[in-house]
């Protein structure tokens, strides 16, 4: 781990000047008032196919597929925490996020260690579906030990161009409010961390139910 505090986020739309990445650039600002550093990766133009648990990742340490999955491993295992944006399709997440999740979660589960790094969801939508978006993202956090960072509203701006997120005002306080409250957590984890490092993490159980024949 570097010594600085550092983020990924990563921005799910398709459009790179659109509502997520309005919604970033206020939690990049904020951010850097923090002193956190933060690095940007742009998922949701780019070609990125689903899980097709093939177990590649078990013996090599990264998925089959050589794309933005394993380009942004290694940088997650550097860093301090990581904002996914959607926007809202369906009252869902964007597929290419939902993708990008699984296959980064499952092919870095032996090599990334995740536990108490901080992980929060950030989505956009015009006007509603955004919340069931926000728990498909939360939940690979939760399944990982990944402390989610909150705010003063469900993290979401509204709006269907950047300038409709501009006017949301309530949504770039929130933005502004989650970086602030996860660069706290940041720390105060990190502090701790040197004191008597993570949580022990058992993870020998492994239950299954068999129905007899």
């Amino acid at each position: 781990m570097t010594e600085g505090y550092k983020v990924l986020l990563v921005n799910g739309s398709p459009q790179l000047k659109g509502c997520v990445a309005r919604a970033f650039d206020e939690v990049e600002k904020t951010f850097k008032e923090c002193g956190i550093e933060t690095e940007r990766i742009n998922i949701g133009n780019k070609d990125i196919r689903g899980c097709i648990a093939c177990n590649y990742c078990r013996s090599h340490g990264k998925c089959v597929f050589n794309d933005a999955v394993n380009e942004t491993s290694p940088k997650l295992a550097e860093a301090d925490g990581i904002i996914v944006g959607t926007p809202t399709y369906y009252a869902g997440s964007n597929g290419q996020v939902l993708s990008f999740l699984d296959r980064l979660f499952y092919s870095s589960a032996t090599t990334v260690p995740k536990a108490m790094k901080v992980g929060a969801a950030v989505v956009s939508s015009r006007r509603a579906g955004s919340t069931s978006a926000f728990e498909e993202i939360n939940k690979y956090f939760t399944i990982a030990s990944m402390p989610v960072a909150s705010s003063t509203y469900w993290n979401e701006v509204h709006g269907f161009t950047a300038a409709d997120v501009e006017a949301d005002l309530e949504g770039l306080q929130t933005m502004r409010n989650l970086a602030r409250n996860m660069a706290f957590l940041i720390k105060a984890i990190r502090t701790q961390k040197e004191v008597e490092g993570i949580p022990e993490q058992e993870r020998d159980s492994f239950t299954s139910f068999f129905t007899e024949a």
